[in-house]
Order: C-alpha cells, then structure tokens, then sequence
C-alpha cells in the first residue's frame, strides 16, 4: 500500500508548483507510550559522530517543572493560531492542520496502515524534520506540562537523559536516547521537544536532524510553527484525542480519520521516499 509524498516548493509571493512521488506506508501507528521512545530510536536520524559512543548516562534530576519562556525573537510570527485568529496566507490544508507553503518544504504525511487513519505531518527542510500532531485539550487547562513530565520519565527509565529548558514557545524538552550502533558501541539521539497549549488544543511538535545544533535552521522551524495554524473545529472531543487531519487536497468523511484517542507521546511511523 502506498502514499503519495508532497512536496511543496514556493517562494511566499509566487505561484507554487506541485509535486509528488512514491511513499511506503510504515507500520504501527499506536505504540504505546512504554514503547514511543523505542520507536522514536528507529525513526529519527542516525546519531552525529559528536554524541559519542559508549559513554555514561545518568539520570536527569527530579527538576521541578515551571514554565520557562525565552524572548519570543523577531524572526517569529505570532501563531501557531487558533483558526478563528489566523491571518491571510497560502496555506496547505490538513484539515486539522493547516501548514504555510515555505521554498523547499517537502511535506511527508504518516498513516495508521491499521485505520487508514491520517496521524501526523513531517515537515522536512534543509535535511531536518518536523513532526506535528494536534490534540484536543480541556477548556479550563493545557496538556504539555503533564505530557511532559511523562515523557521525561519514559527517557530516562530507557537509559537516556532529558532535560527542560526555556525555549520561545515556554518550555522544551531536550532528549537523547541510546542506541546500539551497527559496530556495537552506544550512541545517542537528540530530539528537542515543543509543546504549545491553545484554544482547546494543544500542538506538539519534535525536532530532529541539523538543526538541533545550526541556530539559523532552528530559527527556520521555529519561524514555521508560529505560522502554524491548528482547526479545532466545535464538535466535542475527549481530551489528548487527535485532531482529524486529511491529506491535502482531500476532504474525506467524518468517519475516515476518527480513530480514537491516541497517546500524545506516541510518534507515527514515518513515511520513507522509494525511487
């Protein structure tokens, strides 16, 4: 079973053109949150030569968890916006979510093979990758903070190390997570975590590749997801349930997508080009 890949490359004022190639679906969409950082080790990029092999881990200390926001930065808009705020632009829709067309975004969309559910969108730029889900939220608090309380503690009980810190959307997780190398030494996997609670929804995006370490292009994904917008929509939906999404172009039933809820820690299995 296949997919289509979407590519999107347009410059902000022209005409975009469009292309598309051959994707393989991956398995299992649904681990459960035991399982997530195992199936991140396998879906993030191969561990950089400066993360070392073989050394010692410990354990992050029992940090308190205050939200910590660093200056917002010129270089941001101000999203990721509810629907109802979001100003004009040229945006691909996903229903859930609706992406900005950015020169050489390249768009990967992830399947639940199980469901045929839509479950997540990889925004690949410059050789790193963003992964973007929405979930539904209770009215009166946010999600990120337990999310995150839980996902450090998945981290570390796996051998890996995370760590908070102030980041311009409030506070991030930083991740690195061990994995045996073909040669049989230990590496590690960064990935920066960012959660961000709104209007009945909350967004969580992960960070993997270059610009874990190139400040320019994490300014890059950080200009994107504040011109993220997120579709909540009025129906009634439990809290931590994914927000339907669509591929773009489509508008399926309601059915199609209503999965159930899923694990906000959980990553989707990630849709790999062939050809």
């Amino acid at each position: 079973m296949t997919m289509g890949l979407f590519s999107r490359r347009k410059q902000r004022d022209a005409e975009q053109a469009d292309a598309a190639s051959t994707t393989d679906e991956h398995d299992d969409a649904t681990a459960d949150s035991d399982g997530l950082l195992d199936q991140e080790v396998e879906e993030t990029q191969d561990a950089t030569d400066e993360d070392g092999a073989d050394e010692d881990v410990t354990e992050s200390d029992d940090e308190p968890d205050v939200e910590e926001e660093a200056p917002r930065g010129e270089h941001l808009e101000d999203g990721p916006f509810d629907e109802a705020d979001a100003p004009e632009e040229d945006r691909i829709d996903l229903g859930g979510l609706q992406v900005p067309t950015i020169d050489g975004l390249e768009l990967r969309m992830e399947i639940d093979q199980r469901s045929s559910a839509v479950t997540g969108a990889n925004l690949v730029l410059g050789g790193s990758s963003l992964q973007v889900q929405a979930f539904a939220a209770p009215k009166t608090r946010g999600l990120w903070e337990d999310v995150r309380r839980s996902l450090r503690d998945s981290v570390v009980s796996q051998g890996g190390t995370a760590e908070t810190r102030p980041g311009v959307f409030g506070t991030e997780l930083i991740t690195r997570l061990p994995v045996k190398r073909a040669d049989g030494r230990t590496g590690y996997r960064p990935a920066r975590f960012i959660g961000i609670d709104g209007r009945r929804w909350f967004l969580r995006a992960i960070l993997t590749g270059k610009a874990l370490s190139d400040p320019e292009q994490s300014k890059s994904f950080e200009t994107l997801i504040s011109r993220l917008v997120v579709v909540r929509g009025t129906g009634a939906m439990a809290p931590q349930e994914l927000i339907p999404l669509h591929l773009p172009g489509e508008r399926p039933g309601l059915d199609q997508i209503r999965s159930g809820p899923l694990d906000p820690l959980a990553r989707g299995p990630e849709i790999t080009e062939i050809g």
